[in-house]
């Protein structure tokens, strides 16, 4: 029933997800975790393989707070790699999906979206978003487009240094919301 000429809201599933720990091998189709390597080793394919050819490069330190571990919305960028890494090598959790993005709307059906920031994709399947654990002194770098949600923690605050480009959050910044689109809220069972 409709009042006032608006709809009810969509019923809203929460999704457990348990957590694998993000290895270099399980976390392949998303990018890469990268971890210490002795000093002199020269550059090779356990180095980030980074893309930041669309812009001037930024490397900072985030301050996080109060990240639960729930998410509905999931964010890609499709100009730039990214990468994410915590200051002291504290527990952190990052739910991804594959990337999605399409050459042209005629390439993948009637699924397909066009972003804000002007290219195509395909949304974010419910059943394909998988949740990873990084811990110890590592850091994640994520392929172009792949999609991404957190990072996500336990404590009240975390630091975070963040690879990307100067402007990858005003230019290159395309959210699905698996709440309003999908009526699912994703929890970390962890």
């Amino acid at each position: 029933m409709e009042i006032s000429g608006k709809s009810k809201p969509q019923p809203v599933n929460m999704k457990a997800v348990k957590p694998i720990e993000a290895t270099p091998e399980s976390f392949k189709e998303y990018g890469q975790v990268l971890e210490a390597s002795p000093d002199g080793e020269e550059f090779g394919p356990k180095d980030a393989q980074l893309n930041l050819s669309q812009g001037i490069p930024r490397f900072y330190i985030m301050k996080l707070e109060k990240r639960s571990l729930k998410f509905s919305t999931i964010t890609h960028h499709a100009k730039v790699t990214q990468c994410l890494g915590s200051i002291g090598g504290g527990v952190w959790y990052l739910g991804v999906a594959k990337p999605s993005i399409v050459e042209t709307k005629e390439n993948a059906g009637s699924d397909a979206m066009q972003s804000k920031c002007g290219h195509f994709y395909v949304p974010p399947a419910v059943d394909k978003v998988q949740v990873f654990r990084i811990s110890g002194s590592k850091f994640i770098k994520l392929n172009i487009g792949t999609w991404h949600a957190g990072p996500l923690f336990k404590p009240e605050t975390m630091d975070f240094y963040n690879l990307e480009l100067s402007d990858t959050n005003v230019v290159d910044h395309t959210t699905h919301n698996f709440k309003q689109q999908d009526g699912i809220v994703f929890v970390i069972d962890d």
